[in-house]
């Protein structure tokens, strides 16, 4: 059995963590597959957005601390591999959509928020873990939990590691849309579809733009912007927009 199942359809690539019986917990062998798996998908012209799952009941309980406690990988090691499979969470130039069935805790909370949108099901939950076991935050939720809800909610999340449920993460901004279970994989199929009838390669701008002005000053940020937007208006999907805007009609974007 495979620990990350893969499926692409219609330019949806879904990846689903496969370990149901602990939660989808992440090991090397997880991280390792996620993180090829991305570098694919950012490869692949037929991948138009990915979205991130858990199978089973749970969307990630965050590191397998058996993994950790038994030797078989040192700190150092572990934290490497979140680095790389977050960071090309951030780089890929395509949407990545967290679809939140069940509990995110720690490493998992922290995977979820590196996506760019966050569904949840009703029957999801998350929490922060960290500071329960005498840990500091890491996987790169210093950087996203106080860009999402300020600097004073993250630490009392962090600090105080309360349990949030589907509808209190949205209400703090972390979560865009919650829905009940029994209805959740079709928003996620109609939210993916969305994207992934749209235009990429200005997707992958928006990301770029986005990340670029997190430590950019005002006139850094706007002529960063001049730069991306010439780079779309390169586009074959630029010029297939402003088609459809003149001729009243649906565009039909290729993500080129």
């Amino acid at each position: 059995m495979s620990v990350l199942e893969r499926e692409l359809t219609d330019g949806v690539l879904t990846l689903t963590l496969n370990r149901p019986e602990a939660l989808n917990a992440l090991t090397g062998e997880v991280l390792g597959a996620l993180g090829k798996a991305l570098g694919e998908a950012g490869r692949d012209g037929a991948v138009r957005v990915v979205v991130l799952t858990g199978a089973g009941r749970g969307f990630c309980a965050g590191q397998d601390l058996k993994e950790v406690q038994s030797g078989e990988r040192g700190f150092d090691e572990v934290l490497n591999g979140y680095v790389t499979t977050i960071s090309r969470i951030v780089e890929l130039e395509k949407p990545v959509i967290a679809a939140v069935n069940g509990a995110a805790a720690g490493a998992g909370f922290a995977l979820a928020l590196a996506c760019d949108l966050r569904l949840a099901s009703d029957a999801a939950s998350f929490t922060t873990a960290f500071s329960r076991i005498g840990l500091a935050p890491d996987s790169g939720m210093s950087y996203f939990l106080p860009r999402l809800v300020g600097w004073g909610r993250a630490f009392e999340l962090l600090a105080r590691s309360p349990r949030l449920s589907a509808e209190e993460a949205q209400a703090l901004g972390i979560v865009s849309q919650v829905s009940p279970a029994a209805e959740f994989a079709a928003l996620v199929h109609d939210v993916a579809a969305e994207f992934a009838a749209g235009p990429t390669r200005a997707y992958g701008l928006i990301k770029r733009a986005l990340r670029q002005s997190a430590g950019a000053s005002f006139s850094e940020a706007m002529g960063f912007e001049a730069h991306l937007q010439y780079i779309a208006s390169q586009s074959a999907d630029f010029q297939e927009g402003v088609a459809a805007f003149l001729e009243k009609r649906r565009p039909a974007f290729q993500g080129k």
